[in-house]
């Protein structure tokens, strides 16, 4: 099986914190960030990762990749297309036909990717997205029906389900993909009012990184929890 990682962000929210480098590339605990992505899908089985990427970033993106196990492909962008315009022109580099892993190329999470497959398998959609809950900012205070408080929640999660920015697509997804512009408003909405696109709940660990905090948050965790990953830390 291939997949497709979607890596032409450019790290503007990160500053400096990105060190010039593409928010793919962006080191994490000493590992590019799109490295542990990689090397979980391998563990997946996983075998040719196609990287949608910036014009100009192709080599940089092989080198940073390079022996995590999956050939490495790169496809550059001439012109930003969204990450539905990436995803549609990665697509054709494709040596399979059949359902492919999507990820997004700035997040760090332990979804378990065999599983998802075979949930996107069972359900015969077009699609199959991560799902995720958002943790709050906030602390939250626990009330009785008396306003007595019963308890406190440092780090509550909110009961709605967010896109975590990985998943199965099939060619009829595939096909639908817009050649410019985000997949989430076009492809995935219009599958979804056809009955065809299902949800995939990923209750474990899911960190996006879009901003410095995110990346201090993401490198604290990675080195707080060397266990972590293990099959991915092993493999890079």
């Amino acid at each position: 099986m291939e997949a497709i990682l979607l890596a032409g962000g450019k790290a503007e929210r990160l500053g400096d914190a990105a060190q010039g480098r593409p928010k793919a590339l962006v080191p994490i605990a000493g590992r590019p960030l799109a490295a542990y992505q990689v090397a979980l899908l391998a563990a997946a089985g996983v075998d040719r990762v196609i990287v949608s990427c910036a014009a100009g970033q192709e080599e940089l993106f092989e080198s940073e990749l390079a022996g995590l196990g999956p050939e490495i492909v790169t496809v550059p962008e001439g012109e930003p297309l969204g990450r539905g315009g990436g995803a549609r022109l990665a697509a054709q580099a494709r040596q399979e036909h059949g359902p492919v892993y999507v990820l997004n190329g700035d997040e760090l999470i332990h979804a378990d990717l065999a599983a998802l497959l075979d949930a996107h398998r069972a359900h015969g959609g077009a699609a199959t997205v991560t799902v995720a809950r958002l943790p709050t900012g906030f602390g939250v205070v626990e009330l009785d029906e008396d306003d007595r408080v019963s308890g406190f929640d440092e780090s509550p999660k909110l009961p709605h389900w967010v896109h975590a920015g990985v998943d199965v697509l099939d060619e009829e997804a595939i096909a639908r993909l817009p050649e410019k512009g985000d997949h989430e408003r076009t492809t995935f909405p219009e599958l979804a009012s056809e009955g065809k696109l299902y949800a995939f709940r990923h209750e474990g660990v899911w960190l996006t990184v879009n901003t410095p905090k995110d990346l201090r948050a993401a490198d604290e965790h990675v080195r707080a929890n060397p266990n972590w990953l293990a099959a991915a830390a092993a493999q890079a």
